[in-house]
């Protein structure tokens, strides 16, 4: 299900009027929204078949947390509503003995970092191939889409609907002239909009 509405697309798409068009729209945002999340480097939730912008359940197993800091391991994707578990296993066997409790470590939302407190802390982060295993809400919730990545998904959205026309097409002929037809990858403008949201593995 797509975050923005059919209402405020049709803000970008004043040429349409009336609800004859809603359920191509909702349609066309929807796959927007996961191909917008899949650039910024989104995997897609558990039991979803693409990413998608609306908070969901995930998996992720990790190798360990960052280099520059023991204490902190990166979740793969923010922003991350709530941690439901996290496991600290160099085994990979993910038992109740390798939980970590949650009051042990603190959650930065917006960046997506889980934040061990020393004060209390009593485990750490294994290194090793997939020794933590995470398992978390990530994505937007519900009404806190950003502004400008909304803005960003619009652009693109009215765009490819107005080129709907043209697709798979390099030119089209008018009154015996030919016209060249852009490419219908994402424009320049909607990856500068979009660059804030990318995760940093995405721009190795």
């Amino acid at each position: 299900m797509a975050m923005v509405t059919v209402s405020t697309l049709k803000q970008y798409l004043p040429e349409i009027t009336g609800n004859n068009a809603n359920t191509d729209l909702e349609s066309l945002l929807d796959r927007v929204e996961a191909a917008t999340a899949r650039y910024m480097g989104w995997r897609k939730p558990k039991n979803l078949a693409s990413p998608r912008m609306l908070s969901a359940t995930y998996e992720f197993f990790l190798d360990g947390p960052t280099y520059e800091d023991p204490q902190v391991l990166q979740i793969p994707m923010r922003p991350v509503q709530s941690i439901t578990s996290i496991h600290s296993d160099i085994d990979r066997q993910y038992g109740s003995d390798t939980l970590i409790d949650s009051t042990e470590y603190t959650l930065d939302q917006y960046e997506g970092r889980v934040i061990m407190d020393p004060i209390v802390a009593t485990d750490i982060f294994e290194r090793g191939y997939r020794a933590i295993k995470v398992v978390c809400e990530a994505g937007f919730a519900n009404s806190t889409l950003p502004a400008d990545l909304e803005h960003g998904i619009c652009v693109w959205a009215s765009q490819l609907h107005r080129n709907k026309a043209t697709q798979g097409k390099d030119s089209i002929t008018q009154r015996a002239a030919t016209i060249s037809i852009s490419a219908k990858n994402m424009p320049p403008e909607i990856k500068e909009i979009l660059a804030p949201f990318r995760e940093s593995r995405q721009l190795l």
